[in-house]
């Protein structure tokens, strides 16, 4: 029976300290025991604990607890650089960031308890004087002097950069100073008032846009060593000196030697300094220290790793290693650095110890008809008060379910500190801890999920908080010299450079377009929108056309008139479509916004746009078909719950349609989390239910009992009968046969459909381009994810090794994805004879379900560290430890599998690596070279629906209504083919006969003579410059306009005449181009306005201008001229012709087209 008990003990239970540089050892049979002993000591004694742990899994998993025990405590991690001994890798600014950060708390006494990897402790640092000389701070209206400033920074080894992305750089632009200072979550924006600092606000990465305003701001140096001059003149004086051989022939001290600072320069941190330091001499006399684990056995293994490693890379001339010892501790000097400090060592056992005895056998077996009775006899016989902490709400729920199912009353409460005010019931918290414990009187027993369900899967999803972002315009931020480009009146070029001409009316830049027989055209900036990038088919196959011949015409028309006859088979599906009544959901706001509130996370505004789109299809009285294309882990998910409530809110049953039962598992988990506190009935159809389960679950789903069914193609069945399904949301479609896509088909009538995927097959892409299904792309990465470093190889042993310790060393896991099951456990005999430190087990389809579950559970919980698998992997349970994966035969699999495949990693802050390894000795051909090429060159973050744009090109989309391949895309362009489509579509519906001129996109010319441009000095980056022309150029309205005028003030300060010039040009383009105009010409004194030959406004409106003002004139059937007052500036000039086209009005079914 569980009694109530006073919260002295909470306090009373902590660890025994020495004083006085004295030591003793403890032993304890719980890990998550020692978190709660750790977390209490602080509180009793009040002086600062430094924990170094024998494993990095353990000092990672002794935060998260330590911090549940008490959320108050300033507990920090100090990182490991993640890379091995002598690597040609620099580690992540971020990691250098957290690293720095971490040092200065140390020093100024801001941390309650410090927790480190013994091999990451083994590491010289920096002297302590180091930081302490190179900080400084900003404060608002203080004097800035510029070039004093840029030596500061040059000093401290900030780089500088055009935009700012990451800690250690800055960008200086006029007025306005950029940084992102070390240590900081975000970046800063300083305004200067001529030399006095105004203002400093914190920007958004992404948008560059700013967030709130501060005060002060802290400036930690960029790396842990120093990079100005008397730094390099010591770091060559010491190389020379310890260094063997002509230094003129190493890479290292050739690039130091120059000021930069080469891949792996780290591994040459001493030479910076007159003397260095362990981290244990950061620690003052009052830190306490506690050793866990065996830390003799994880130093032996780290100095057997790193000398094999030097004695096997020390050869190489242009990168002469230093001596082991000069860069770490020896397990002889670390037990030294130690002595000095008050310290107990904490060893593991099986058995009962001084504060903890062994929980007893609590796991759940269903089998029995009291499944808990393990549990029940436990809480009855002992006579203290329990708590149970369940990995999640949702998990929470099933628990508490369960158990008030069995008799055994529970009570919620939300956080540690409340346990003690329980009323005798058994208390259910949510939290990650590792194992449960009983205290050794007996007062307080901790379970966790780990004794209830031994073999189960632990939910260790842990998130970074979303952050917003804009939409990078990728059209042409993506292009590359050589790749063919499409301009509408010329047709197909290869692009060349951005160039800055001066025609006699002052600089202008222009775009240079190269075709047949080298001609060269420019195209200015201020016209980018009749500029797009080619993709119907690979690259270097495009049809490039020769400048003033018919042939780019006749391929327009040809396309043009076959594009009708599409046009008008679409209106007939839409028709159908229209024709269907779905039923129109009512939204319940509050319960809505309640159950929104519940996502931990913000909404990216991709994603937000996403949820708009799925509600209004929801609300409205057409069924909805709706593809949602977001990369992996970028919030596609909240999208179907969000959709899922409207539904079930609205007495409908939501059906989850995915490929493989791992994945049914873990969207099971998240459903269940998300409606935990809403009375809605979630339930699983896969071969891991029993068949008493799947009985129960069919017959619920007929009475409508249950809400929500998440299942495998088995939900297609004829069998399976709901009671009223209203919403069917389906997982990587592309995964489905033909049949169960024709069972959908078939529902699609009447029920409301969301698809996801992150990589949609060529075909459905082009369908949702073309207006088939309806389309929303979410492209916002989570903040701190890191993009994956992409590696393409021949296959090598060495590398595989070297990659697997990387990630061991970080306390990481590593999928290693052979795809053959016959030859898999010969495979599995090589690995382990190539890496005896590693554990390794085999997942394949071929296995029975019970086995492959346990295999998956197993490595989820971290039992074993490689993963030898198929590629059943592909659509699996998330494992945010595993960040490397091997990809063996890479060549044989496709563009989307490669994506999805490597987007098994990558899902923490951690830097992840895919290896893709191809056949050793094969060389690669065609599409199979050019799919490698492309999924290496897309390491970015949200590219999958991108990758998919580049399969389209590759294979080529065919007719999305017929069976022939499409030989209009290869002509024209993918992105031109589209937009002829969506005008023909238009004309139609508008009752008029397509017309081929009107059909073919046209831009409206400006020439305004004068410069219009972003100067050089004013946004120095050419890649940057050329994403915001084809920003300005896809701007459609004025608003639009506005809002980047706007983000280029925001992050280049007050606009320059050149640039007022491109703003006023676009602004006239968009007005001209809604009236149907092809140039607008206009100099001080007269401006020249010349209409297609089919304009967009009312022929007698024109008329009627000209005859009611003197200063218009006619000059040809479509050209009108006007005399008047000399405007030399530009505004005035703009403002004129606005207010003349002001008495235009638009045609409205002719201007839809625009």
């Amino acid at each position: 029976m569980c009694i109530i008990i006073d919260a002295f003990w909470c306090m009373n239970i902590s660890l025994k300290l020495p004083k006085n540089g004295q030591r003793h050892s403890e032993t304890i049979n719980s890990r998550s025991g020692l978190s709660l002993l750790v977390a209490n000591t602080f509180e009793s004694r009040q002086s600062p604990l430094a924990i170094i742990c024998q494993k990095a899994s353990e000092a990672n998993r002794l935060v998260e607890e330590i911090k549940f025990f008490n959320k108050d405590l300033r507990v920090h991690l100090f990182p490991d650089w993640e890379t091995l001994p002598y690597d040609t890798f620099s580690p992540h600014q971020d990691l250098i960031s957290q690293r720095l950060e971490t040092l200065y708390q140390v020093d100024n006494k801001n941390i309650d308890i410090l927790i480190v990897p013994v091999v990451t402790a083994l590491y010289y640092l920096p002297p302590r004087d180091f930081l302490n000389s190179y900080v400084f701070f900003l404060k608002t209206k203080e004097k800035l002097d510029l070039n004093k400033f840029r030596e500061k920074l040059l000093r401290a080894s900030y780089s500088p950069v055009s935009q700012v992305v990451a800690p250690g750089e800055y960008a200086i632009k006029g007025g306005i100073i950029d940084i992102f200072p070390m240590g900081s979550v975000l970046p800063y924006r300083i305004d200067l008032f001529d030399t006095e600092i105004d203002s400093i606000r914190t920007f958004d990465v992404d948008t560059q846009r700013s967030i709130y305003k501060v005060n002060e701001i802290r400036l930690l140096p960029a790396k842990e060593f120093p990079t100005d001059e008397t730094a390099r003149t010591r770091f060559r004086s010491q190389y020379r000196e310890i260094v063997e051989g002509d230094p003129s022939k190493s890479l290292i001290y050739r690039e130091v030697s120059k000021g930069s600072n080469p891949p792996g320069i780290e591994y040459y941190l001493p030479l910076f300094f007159e003397s260095v330091s362990p981290l244990l001499s950061y620690l003052d006399e009052d830190w306490t220290l506690i050793l866990e684990g065996d830390l003799s056995l994880g130093i032996r293994e780290f100095w057997n790793d790193s000398t094999s490693r030097y004695k096997l890379l020390r050869g190489d001339a242009e990168r002469p290693l230093l001596d082991p010892l000069k860069l770490f501790l020896s397990e002889e000097k670390f037990f030294d650095e130690i002595s000095s400090l008050s310290r107990i060592s904490i060893k593991s056992t099986e058995e009962p110890d001084t504060y903890f005895s062994v929980l007893p056998d609590l796991s759940i077996n269903r089998r029995l008809q009291d499944p808990l009775i393990n549990l029940r006899t436990f809480l009855f016989e002992h006579n203290g008060d329990a708590i149970l902490i369940a990995d999640s709400p949702g998990r929470r729920e099933t628990i508490k379910s369960l158990c008030h199912d069995h008799a055994i009353a529970t009570i919620d409460i939300d956080s540690w500190n409340e346990f003690p005010n329980t009323t005798g019931k058994l208390a259910i918290a949510t939290g990650l801890i590792d194992h449960g414990f009983i205290l050794l009187d007996g007062s307080l027993a901790v379970i966790t999920e780990s004794e209830l369900y031994p073999q189960q899967t632990r939910t260790r999803n842990k998130r970074e908080q979303k952050i917003s972002t804009e939409n990078l315009v990728r059209d042409l931020s993506e292009i590359r010299k050589g790749d063919p480009i499409v301009h509408i009146q010329h047709g197909i070029g290869r692009y060349k450079e951005l160039v800055i001409l001066d025609l006699g009316e002052g600089s202008t830049e222009f775009l240079a377009i190269e075709y047949a027989d080298q001609d060269i055209l420019y195209v200015p900036v201020s016209q980018l929108e009749i500029i797009s990038r080619y993709s119907g088919g690979p690259p270097e196959t495009a049809p490039i056309h020769r400048l003033g011949s018919e042939k780019w015409d006749k391929a327009k028309k040809k396309a043009a008139k076959k594009i009708r006859d599409t046009a008008a088979e679409l209106l007939n599906i839409y028709a159908q479509r229209a024709s269907k009544k779905g039923l129109s959901r009512r939204l319940d706001e509050n319960g809505y916004a309640a159950f929104c509130e519940d996502f931990p996370f913000t909404v990216t505004r991709d994603q937000n746009r996403a949820i708009e789109e799925t509600l209004l299809d929801l609300k409205s009285e057409k069924p909805m078909d709706r593809l949602i294309c977001g990369d992996v882990g970028f919030g596609k998910t909240e999208v179907a719950l969000r959709a899922a409530y409207v539904a079930v809110a609205d007495s409908a049953q939501v059906a989850v349609l995915v490929p493989t039962t791992l994945l049914a598992e873990q969207h099971f988990q998240t459903f269940t989390d998300r409606f935990s506190n809403l009375p809605v009935e979630v339930r699983e159809l896969s071969r891991f239910r029993t068949k008493k389960e799947v009985t129960e679950t069919i017959e619920g789903l007929k009475t409508g009992k249950i809400d929500i069914v998440i299942g495998t193609h088995k939900l297609l069945s004829k069998e399976l009968k709901f009671s009223d399904l209203g919403l069917i949301i389906v997982d990587e479609e592309h995964r489905f046969g033909v049949r169960q896509k024709e069972a959908l088909k078939a529902l699609r009538a009447e029920t409301d459909i969301l698809t996801l995927t992150a990589t949609p097959i060529p075909r459905t892409l082009a369908m949702s381009m073309e207006g088939l299904r309806d389309f929303s792309v979410i492209t916002t990465p989570p903040e701190k994810r890191l993009s994956i470093k992409t590696f393409v190889m021949s296959f090598s042993r060495g590398i595989i090794r070297e990659a697997v310790l990387r990630e061991l060393k970080r306390g990481g896991q590593i999928y290693y994805l052979h795809n053959e099951v016959s030859t898999i456990e010969r495979e599995r005999e090589k690995l382990n004879e190539l890496l005896p430190e590693a554990s390794i087990r085999v997942a394949h389809g071929q296995m029975h379900e019970r086995e492959l579950e346990f295999v998956m559970r197993d490595f989820y919980q971290g039992r074993f560290n490689i993963l030898l698998c198929t590629t059943i992997i592909e659509t699996g349970i998330d494992i945010p430890t595993a960040n490397t994966i091997i990809i063996n035969r890479a060549e044989k699999f496709g563009l989307a599998q490669l994506h999805q495949l490597r987007g098994r990693v990558g899902r923490s802050h951690h830097q992840a690596y895919a290896y893709l390894m191809t056949t050793d000795g094969v060389k690669l051909k065609g599409p199979a070279s050019k799919r490698l090429e492309a999924i290496q060159l897309m390491e970015d973050l949200g590219s999958g629906f991108f990758l998919a744009m580049h399969d389209l090109e590759i294979r080529g989309a065919g007719e999305v209504l017929g069976d022939s391949q499409s030989g209009d895309l290869q002509e024209i362009g993918f992105q031109l083919y589209v937009e002829m489509l969506d005008r023909a579509v238009q004309s139609l519906k508008a009752g008029e006969e397509p017309n081929i001129d009107i059909q073919i996109p046209q831009g409206t010319e400006i020439l305004l003579h004068a410069p219009a441009l972003l100067p050089n000095d004013y946004c120095p980056d050419i890649h940057e410059r050329l994403i915001i022309y084809k920003k300005l150029a896809s701007a459609s309205t004025t608003l639009q306009l506005e809002k980047i005028e706007e983000e280029l003030i925001d992050r280049f300060g007050l606009p320059t005449d050149e640039t007022r010039t491109l703003l006023a040009s676009h602004q006239l383009r968009i007005t001209g181009k809604a009236l149907g105009i092809f140039k607008i010409d206009s100099s001080s004194h007269k401006t020249t306005i010349i209409f297609h030959n089919d304009p967009l406004v009312d022929p007698m409106d024109i008329i009627e201008l000209v005859q009611s003002r003197s200063d218009i004139r006619f000059s040809g059937p479509t050209k009108i001229i006007c005399e008047h007052d000399d405007y030399n500036l530009i505004e005035e000039r703009a403002k004129f012709i606005h207010s003349l086209l002001a008495e235009l009005t638009p045609r409205t079914s002719k201007a839809q087209l625009v």
